[in-house]
């Protein structure tokens, strides 16, 4: 693995689950991680608590992905404080699952403008700062949900294929600069995101995964620092699956 040591990298949706696993493999690489999370003060308080030494290169920011202008500001201050960053890890996102016919408007929304959107304003603002110094790594934590798709995740599963899109499309228009952007796309992983689940439901869905078990937060970490390092600098425009065969 890379030796992350004087980069910095944000982090969306650090402070628990995929994105904690990220930003803690990010430290103990030797990087600086600004990581961002959209409410839950408790667990990012026990984050900078649990880091111990490593909390000298940790930063936290409470901050909706969503809304432009915060997002604007915040990078003021990235860009003030360090003048570029050389990682951007896009993990912040949220399910508010129902069918289509009975799905309100705001549930749709939401979904959307933090999954998708959030995606639009973090990256727009990195690529400005990558650009400076003509190198960057940009990664969509996405789902194969948006290419195949669960009942009762229209919203979800439209924002995750949008994703795909951003990256490919962004892809083309900074290979130039050396920045890369790609995606890894993980499957059922074992978070708190999967907590709705009812005993049942998880056992159904294990049967999906020829692995037979739901992937661990470390294992998305592992897949996400290879693509963040300079090993990875012909990897390109592309979709790693961590899904254990779905």
């Amino acid at each position: 693995m890379d030796d992350f040591t004087g980069q910095k990298a944000i982090v969306t949706g650090a402070t628990r689950g995929i994105g904690r696993a990220i930003a803690e493999a990010l430290l103990a690489g030797g990087a600086t991680v600004i990581g961002v999370y959209g409410g839950n003060e408790a667990a990012a308080e026990e984050f900078i608590a649990s880091s111990g030494a490593a909390a000298e290169r940790l930063q936290l920011h409470k901050l909706d992905v969503s809304d432009y202008r915060a997002v604007e500001a915040f990078y003021r201050q990235v860009e003030e404080q360090f003048e570029t960053i050389d990682i951007l890890v896009n993990n912040a996102g949220i399910r508010r699952d129902g069918v289509l016919a009975m799905m309100k408007e705001e549930d749709w929304r939401r979904v959307i403008d933090v999954n998708l959107t959030g995606g639009y304003t973090m990256t727009k603002f990195a690529v400005q700062l990558m650009m400076k110094q003509k190198y960057g790594r940009i990664i969509f934590i996405t789902s194969p949900m948006g290419h195949l798709g669960f009942a009762g995740q229209a919203n979800y599963a439209a924002s995750k294929a949008g994703q795909v899109g951003l990256m490919k499309s962004l892809s083309k228009e900074v290979a130039k600069r050396k920045i890369t952007v790609n995606c890894v796309s993980p499957g059922f992983i074992g978070t708190d995101f999967l907590q709705d689940l009812t005993d049942v439901q998880i056992k159904e869905y294990k049967k999906m995964v020829p692995s037979r078990r739901f992937g661990t937060s470390e294992e998305v970490a592992d897949a996400v620092l290879f693509l963040a390092g300079k090993k990875a600098a012909y990897i390109n425009g592309s979709v790693l699956e961590i899904t254990g065969g779905l």
